[in-house]
């Protein structure tokens, strides 16, 4: 994705600018050259704030200090956005009690970190005749884990494994 780039001092091409100050107060519409002159004067740039008005709109301003509260104010909003990865947990139609109690423990960690969780049973050779089995086993996640997570994709088969999603509660 390419940056809008900004045109500043020469890089403008009107020949009449509205400007604004540097404290927000309109200087109203003046030649390019007497803008940029009054911007040197304070020793700020004429920034073009809207190149598509007629006359276009240009601000004095530090636009090296605007540039770096940008970059602040981005960053700022990347640091609070959450990430949700999913994560995967997979067993057989045959997997037995405890190791299927193991399995769930390990959903709900995921779950409580704030993760999805992607639940697959993977049917080798004659199981396949069997996805009661699978879909039993699902089920019994299911209910082990509703306190904490609620099943965002129901069971399906994809091949030969079924799968389902589930993702955290949302908290109020």
């Amino acid at each position: 994705m390419a940056k809008p780039t900004v045109n500043i001092n020469q890089t403008i091409r009107a020949k009449e600018v509205r400007v604004v100050g540097a404290e927000s107060e309109q200087l109203g519409i003046l030649p390019l050259r007497e803008a940029l002159a009054l911007a040197e004067s304070l020793q700020l740039d004429l920034v073009e704030v809207s190149p598509t008005a007629v006359p276009p709109v240009c601000r004095i301003m530090d636009y090296g200090k605007f540039k770096y509260q940008q970059a602040k104010k981005q960053a700022e909003a990347k640091k609070k956005q959450v990430q949700v990865e999913l994560k995967e947990v997979k067993l057989r139609p045959k997997t037995d009690t405890h190791d299927l109690e193991f399995k769930v423990k390990h959903v709900r960690r995921f779950l409580e970190e704030g993760n999805k969780a992607k639940i697959t049973v993977v049917f080798r050779g004659r199981e396949i005749t069997h996805q009661e089995l699978g879909m039993a086993a699902l089920e019994k996640i299911t209910a082990e884990l509703a306190d904490i997570g609620v099943v965002e994709v129901k069971q399906k088969m994809e091949g030969r494994s079924m799968f389902m999603i589930i993702a955290p509660k949302v908290k109020k």
